[in-house]
């Protein structure tokens, strides 16, 4: 009962996020939400016990990736 409850969860938190991603106006605001979608992500990882990708995703993905994209709008 309680990993339904969370998938169903991370899913609404993922797909707000992609929402948002496309919505919003300012770059730097996508950019956040991304990182939010990727953590929504990262824990279906982890529920299909998959906790490699997961930390690999937030490392790689959220971690570095990002930073890059932040830097490229910045400049």
């Amino acid at each position: 009962m309680i990993i339904q409850v969370l998938f169903w969860f991370l899913s609404v938190m993922a797909l707000f996020g992609a929402m948002m991603v496309i919505t919003s106006k300012n770059p730097v605001y996508s950019v956040l939400w991304l990182i939010l979608t990727f953590f929504a992500i990262s824990g279906h990882y982890i529920l299909l016990n998959a906790q490699f990708l997961a930390v690999v995703n937030i490392i790689v993905y959220a971690g570095a990736i990002m930073v890059l994209f932040l830097f490229v709008i910045m400049l």
